[in-house]
């Protein structure tokens, strides 16, 4: 029996499915570059991240950021204006570093509006309840489940729900 064509298709068999669950990690949805660049924006990360945390630019589409980035005078119910110069600095930044394969045919403003957001938070998986739990308060807020968020690790085995 030989050995060497047995031993490469064992080889090739594993790199196979290490390439299948890296993949599948976000639904088949191969996002092409990481969820948090390695690169930060000192000003995204003070003016965004003075309020809610600063989400990962991966998280959503270019023409999302854009939206959101366009609309601050309303940003979900509050002003948060900042200067021109600074707000296309940002906007420069997210838009760069989005998420550049994206499935829906939408730019949705809310994170928790993506398919890829419903797809891991699925109904009935997560009782409603824990949403409006002091802890949680709301579903954008990422940092309450997953710890490392601010860092872009949303991995599904990291999560904690807090009660």
């Amino acid at each position: 029996m030989n050995v060497k064509p047995l031993w490469a298709f064992a080889t090739l068999a594993a790199l196979a499915m290490t390439t299948l669950t890296a993949h599948a990690k976000y639904n088949g949805e191969d996002r092409g570059r990481p969820v948090m660049p390695t690169q930060t924006h000192a000003a995204w990360q003070t003016e965004c991240g003075g309020c809610h945390l600063a989400f990962p630019p991966g998280l959503l589409p270019a023409a999302s950021w854009k939206k959101v980035m366009t609309g601050l005078d309303k940003h979900f119910g509050t002003d948060a204006s900042l200067p021109a110069a600074q707000t296309q600095a940002i906007t420069d930044y997210l838009v760069k570093h989005a998420s550049n394969r994206w499935s829906a045919n939408t730019a949705p403003l809310k994170i928790t509006d993506s398919e890829w957001f419903k797809s891991k938070h699925r109904a009935g998986e997560i009782d409603p309840a824990v949403w409006k739990r002091e802890s949680v308060k709301s579903a954008s807020n990422c940092l309450a489940c997953h710890g490392d968020a601010d860092k872009g690790d949303f991995d599904e085995d990291n999560v904690r729900i807090p009660k």
